[in-house]
């Protein structure tokens, strides 16, 4: 179940909210007059989704290039990562 708090508990309980976004990684949904408009979160369960939606473009991005037969040899790959890594 959502967290649901009105944008005074910001000013007025910030430590709390903040506790509860480290302890549960969850966002707070903060209202503003009865109606949504942020989502806070711990700058740890930012950095996770991001990565998330990071690995999903990677995957995407590997669906496509299989798709458009545009694949190369797992050995290749290795190779210029290995090459890059060196110079």
């Amino acid at each position: 179940m959502p967290n649901i708090r009105p944008s005074s508990d910001l000013r007025n309980k910030y430590n709390e909210i903040s506790e509860f976004c480290h302890k549960y990684s969850e966002p707070v949904y903060i209202t503003k007059n009865g109606q949504g408009d942020l989502a806070v979160m711990s700058i740890e369960t930012y950095e996770k989704l991001i990565g998330k939606f990071e690995l999903y473009k990677l995957i995407e991005d590997g669906t496509e290039a299989i798709k458009n037969n545009k694949r190369k040899p797992a050995e290749d790959v290795f190779d210029f990562i290995e090459n890059e890594l060196t110079e």
